[in-house]
Protein backbone atom coordinates (compact mmCIF):
# COMPACT_ATOMS: atom_id res chain seq x y z
CA UNK A 1 0.00 0.00 0.00
CA UNK A 2 1.50 3.45 -1.09
CA UNK A 3 2.63 5.44 2.01
CA UNK A 4 2.58 9.25 1.97
CA UNK A 5 3.90 11.94 4.86
CA UNK A 6 1.03 13.76 6.65
CA UNK A 7 2.32 16.70 8.83
CA UNK A 8 1.08 16.00 12.63
CA UNK A 9 -0.96 19.29 12.34
CA UNK A 10 -3.01 18.11 9.83
CA UNK A 11 -4.41 15.11 11.36
CA UNK A 12 -8.09 14.90 11.90
CA UNK A 13 -11.36 14.96 10.35
CA UNK A 14 -10.24 17.60 7.50
CA UNK A 15 -7.27 15.62 6.82
CA UNK A 16 -5.42 16.27 3.30
CA UNK A 17 -2.60 15.75 1.81
CA UNK A 18 -1.16 19.07 -0.24
CA UNK A 19 1.48 20.11 -2.37
CA UNK A 20 4.13 17.11 -3.80
CA UNK A 21 2.59 14.12 -1.86
CA UNK A 22 -0.91 15.11 -3.40
CA UNK A 23 0.56 15.48 -7.12
CA UNK A 24 2.74 12.10 -6.28
CA UNK A 25 -0.47 10.48 -5.36
CA UNK A 26 -2.70 11.82 -8.15
CA UNK A 27 -0.30 12.25 -11.33
CA UNK A 28 2.04 9.95 -10.75
CA UNK A 29 0.50 6.72 -8.80
CA UNK A 30 -3.04 7.84 -10.12
CA UNK A 31 -4.78 6.84 -7.32
CA UNK A 32 -8.47 7.01 -7.13
CA UNK A 33 -11.30 7.88 -5.26
CA UNK A 34 -12.31 4.79 -2.78
CA UNK A 35 -8.56 3.45 -2.39
CA UNK A 36 -6.53 3.07 0.65
CA UNK A 37 -3.22 4.35 1.19
CA UNK A 38 -1.21 4.76 4.13
CA UNK A 39 -0.14 8.35 5.84
CA UNK A 40 2.32 8.86 8.75
CA UNK A 41 3.43 11.99 10.35
CA UNK A 42 7.41 11.15 11.18
CA UNK A 43 6.72 10.65 14.57
CA UNK A 44 5.55 7.59 14.86
CA UNK A 45 2.02 8.13 13.70
CA UNK A 46 0.65 5.65 11.38
CA UNK A 47 -2.82 5.31 9.63
CA UNK A 48 -4.77 3.53 7.04
CA UNK A 49 -6.86 6.48 5.15
CA UNK A 50 -9.00 5.97 2.21
CA UNK A 51 -9.08 8.37 -0.47
CA UNK A 52 -12.33 10.60 -0.74
CA UNK A 53 -11.97 13.42 -2.79
CA UNK A 54 -9.06 14.42 -5.40
CA UNK A 55 -7.91 17.03 -6.98
CA UNK A 56 -4.68 18.39 -8.77
CA UNK A 57 -2.83 19.77 -5.86
CA UNK A 58 -4.63 18.92 -2.91
CA UNK A 59 -5.98 15.20 -1.89
CA UNK A 60 -8.52 14.64 0.87
CA UNK A 61 -8.65 11.41 3.30
CA UNK A 62 -10.49 10.11 5.73
CA UNK A 63 -8.19 9.00 8.12
CA UNK A 64 -8.82 5.43 9.98
CA UNK A 65 -7.56 5.15 13.43
CA UNK A 66 -4.23 5.85 14.12
CA UNK A 67 -1.47 3.23 15.56
CA UNK A 68 2.14 4.39 17.10
CA UNK A 69 4.84 2.55 16.33
CA UNK A 70 7.37 1.88 18.97
CA UNK A 71 11.34 3.10 19.07
CA UNK A 72 13.52 0.45 19.73
CA UNK A 73 17.66 1.51 20.86
CA UNK A 74 18.90 5.13 21.49
CA UNK A 75 18.45 7.76 19.40
CA UNK A 76 21.48 8.01 17.25
CA UNK A 77 23.09 11.03 15.61
CA UNK A 78 25.47 10.97 12.72
CA UNK A 79 27.60 13.47 11.87
CA UNK A 80 29.80 13.77 9.12
CA UNK A 81 32.07 15.16 6.83
CA UNK A 82 30.14 15.76 3.27
CA UNK A 83 31.43 13.68 0.59
CA UNK A 84 31.83 14.59 -2.54
CA UNK A 85 29.52 14.01 -5.59
CA UNK A 86 26.36 12.03 -5.03
CA UNK A 87 27.91 9.85 -1.98
CA UNK A 88 25.75 12.45 0.74
CA UNK A 89 22.40 11.48 -1.05
CA UNK A 90 23.27 8.06 -0.21
CA UNK A 91 24.64 8.12 3.36
CA UNK A 92 21.10 9.84 3.48
CA UNK A 93 19.11 7.12 2.20
CA UNK A 94 20.84 4.08 4.23
CA UNK A 95 20.85 6.01 7.40
CA UNK A 96 17.14 6.53 7.11
CA UNK A 97 16.87 2.85 6.70
CA UNK A 98 18.98 1.97 9.48
CA UNK A 99 17.24 3.88 11.88
CA UNK A 100 19.08 7.01 12.34
CA UNK A 101 17.23 10.20 14.22
CA UNK A 102 19.33 13.42 13.32
CA UNK A 103 22.21 13.92 10.30
CA UNK A 104 24.40 16.57 10.92
CA UNK A 105 26.62 17.77 7.60
CA UNK A 106 29.46 18.76 8.59
CA UNK A 107 32.52 20.87 6.89
CA UNK A 108 36.00 19.76 8.36
CA UNK A 109 39.41 21.00 7.54
CA UNK A 110 39.87 18.51 4.93
CA UNK A 111 36.21 18.61 3.07
CA UNK A 112 36.20 19.37 -0.58
CA UNK A 113 32.51 19.62 -0.61
CA UNK A 114 31.30 23.18 0.14
CA UNK A 115 27.55 22.93 0.37
CA UNK A 116 25.54 25.74 -1.39
CA UNK A 117 22.19 26.93 -0.71
CA UNK A 118 19.06 24.13 -0.47
CA UNK A 119 21.29 21.47 0.27
CA UNK A 120 19.86 20.59 3.05
CA UNK A 121 16.39 20.83 1.32
CA UNK A 122 17.37 17.96 -1.10
CA UNK A 123 18.82 15.94 1.56
CA UNK A 124 15.19 16.37 3.41
CA UNK A 125 13.55 15.22 0.33
CA UNK A 126 15.90 12.34 0.39
CA UNK A 127 15.10 11.21 3.66
CA UNK A 128 11.47 11.95 3.26
CA UNK A 129 11.67 10.02 0.38
CA UNK A 130 13.63 6.74 2.41
CA UNK A 131 10.62 6.85 4.68
CA UNK A 132 8.13 6.02 2.21
CA UNK A 133 10.26 3.69 0.56
CA UNK A 134 11.32 1.37 3.90
CA UNK A 135 7.98 1.89 5.96
CA UNK A 136 10.11 4.14 8.81
CA UNK A 137 7.79 6.07 10.54
CA UNK A 138 10.43 8.28 12.37
CA UNK A 139 11.42 10.96 9.70
CA UNK A 140 14.68 12.08 10.79
CA UNK A 141 16.26 15.61 11.15
CA UNK A 142 18.63 16.71 9.02
CA UNK A 143 20.45 20.03 10.06
CA UNK A 144 22.29 22.64 7.64
CA UNK A 145 25.65 22.05 7.32
CA UNK A 146 27.59 23.18 10.16
CA UNK A 147 31.68 24.02 10.01
CA UNK A 148 33.06 21.12 12.82
CA UNK A 149 34.31 23.48 15.38
CA UNK A 150 31.39 25.42 15.42
CA UNK A 151 29.15 22.36 16.12
CA UNK A 152 31.44 20.79 18.15
CA UNK A 153 31.11 24.03 20.68
CA UNK A 154 27.22 24.10 20.12
CA UNK A 155 26.75 20.41 21.61
CA UNK A 156 28.19 21.32 25.02
CA UNK A 157 29.41 18.77 27.90
CA UNK A 158 28.39 15.22 27.20
CA UNK A 159 25.01 14.00 29.23
CA UNK A 160 26.05 10.61 31.06
CA UNK A 161 23.49 8.93 29.09
CA UNK A 162 24.88 9.85 25.89
CA UNK A 163 28.05 8.39 23.93
CA UNK A 164 30.45 9.86 21.76
CA UNK A 165 31.84 8.12 19.17
CA UNK A 166 34.47 8.89 16.59
CA UNK A 167 36.00 7.10 13.73
CA UNK A 168 39.70 7.31 13.93
CA UNK A 169 42.34 5.91 11.92
CA UNK A 170 44.79 7.71 15.24
CA UNK A 171 47.03 5.16 17.35
CA UNK A 172 45.26 4.07 20.50
CA UNK A 173 41.50 3.53 19.00
CA UNK A 174 39.61 0.86 20.61
CA UNK A 175 37.55 -1.70 18.03
CA UNK A 176 33.83 0.07 17.98
CA UNK A 177 32.14 -3.69 19.18
CA UNK A 178 34.37 -3.24 22.14
CA UNK A 179 33.15 0.41 23.14
CA UNK A 180 29.43 -0.80 22.56
CA UNK A 181 29.88 -3.52 24.49
CA UNK A 182 30.86 -1.91 27.29
CA UNK A 183 28.60 0.96 27.52
CA UNK A 184 25.68 0.93 29.80
CA UNK A 185 22.56 1.30 27.44
CA UNK A 186 23.02 4.74 26.70
CA UNK A 187 19.80 6.89 25.39
CA UNK A 188 21.90 9.05 22.73
CA UNK A 189 24.78 7.72 20.39
CA UNK A 190 26.74 10.49 18.49
CA UNK A 191 28.81 9.11 15.92
CA UNK A 192 31.19 11.23 14.30
CA UNK A 193 33.06 10.44 10.93
CA UNK A 194 35.59 12.55 8.89
CA UNK A 195 36.64 13.52 5.08
CA UNK A 196 38.76 11.58 2.93
CA UNK A 197 41.99 11.61 4.96
CA UNK A 198 41.10 12.02 8.39
CA UNK A 199 39.77 14.71 10.24
CA UNK A 200 43.33 17.31 11.12
CA UNK A 201 44.94 16.06 14.83
CA UNK A 202 43.65 19.32 15.74
CA UNK A 203 39.86 18.48 15.41
CA UNK A 204 40.58 14.67 16.35
CA UNK A 205 42.28 16.48 19.81
CA UNK A 206 39.37 18.63 19.85
CA UNK A 207 36.58 15.91 19.82
CA UNK A 208 38.50 13.73 22.60
CA UNK A 209 38.43 16.84 24.50
CA UNK A 210 34.54 16.98 23.83
CA UNK A 211 34.20 13.17 25.21
CA UNK A 212 33.95 11.34 22.03
CA UNK A 213 35.86 7.61 22.40
CA UNK A 214 37.91 7.14 19.23
CA UNK A 215 36.95 3.87 17.32
CA UNK A 216 38.91 1.93 14.60
CA UNK A 217 36.56 -0.15 11.85
CA UNK A 218 38.61 -2.28 10.92
CA UNK A 219 42.30 -2.84 9.24
CA UNK A 220 40.80 -1.57 6.04
CA UNK A 221 40.30 2.52 5.21
CA UNK A 222 36.83 2.93 4.28
CA UNK A 223 35.20 6.13 2.59
CA UNK A 224 32.95 8.29 4.78
CA UNK A 225 29.78 7.30 3.31
CA UNK A 226 31.19 3.37 4.16
CA UNK A 227 32.28 4.38 7.55
CA UNK A 228 29.00 6.13 8.55
CA UNK A 229 26.84 3.17 7.25
CA UNK A 230 29.01 0.50 9.01
CA UNK A 231 29.21 2.49 12.53
CA UNK A 232 25.15 2.86 11.97
CA UNK A 233 24.17 -0.77 11.36
CA UNK A 234 26.92 -1.99 14.24
CA UNK A 235 24.79 0.17 16.78
CA UNK A 236 21.78 -1.25 15.52
CA UNK A 237 22.92 -4.82 16.06
CA UNK A 238 24.20 -4.36 19.69
CA UNK A 239 21.78 -1.77 20.85
CA UNK A 240 18.72 -2.22 19.35
CA UNK A 241 16.19 -3.58 21.94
Amino acid sequence: MARFFLPSDQWGEAACLSGDEAKHLSQVLRIRVGEEVVVFDGKGRQAVAKVHNVARDRVSLDLGPPSMSPRTGPKVLLALAIPKGKRMDLVVQKAVELGVSVIQPLVTRNTVVQPGDGKADKWRRAALEACKQSGFDFLPEVEEPAEFQRWLGSIGSNPADELRLIASLAAGARPMREVLRGSAAPATVVVLVGPEGDFTSSETEAALEASFHPITLGATVLRAETASLFCLSAIRYELEG
